[in-house]
């Protein structure tokens, strides 16, 4: 999976909110689940967000579902890390990433330090 990245919410709001630092992103291929999916809708229908739908339906082709394995892995992973206030989506994310052996892109700066992330911010 080369030029596969599991996009992380904040990575996605940046891309729709125009961030040119994203631009290059927008030919790989998109993997997401169904947490960051929900974090997306949330995130979208708050804000009140203008063609939140379209983004919505965008965005739902990208889900794989993740599988409990990996769910428990990220929940060990983030009682280790528990003084850096990881989120449980972006945990589950993280791992995910490992797992299929592609990076994380995320601009969270909880995630900037470690390992098999693309940090931008």
């Amino acid at each position: 999976m080369n030029n596969s990245f599991i996009f992380d919410t904040y990575a996605i709001l940046e891309i729709i909110g125009g961030n040119d630092k994203y631009k290059g992103y927008l030919e790989s291929n998109i993997i997401i689940n169904n947490f960051i999916f929900a974090e997306l809708c949330y995130k979208l229908l708050r804000e009140n967000i203008k063609n939140a739908e379209d983004y919505i339906r965008k965005y739902s082709q990208f889900v794989y579902e993740v599988d409990q394995e990996t769910i428990k892995e990220a929940m060990e992973f983030r009682i280790k890390n528990k003084k850096r206030n990881l989120s449980m989506t972006d945990c589950i994310s993280y791992i995910m990433s490992k797992k299929l052996n592609i990076k994380f892109l995320t601009g969270d700066k909880e995630f900037e330090s470690l390992d098999n992330v693309e940090y931008i911010k």
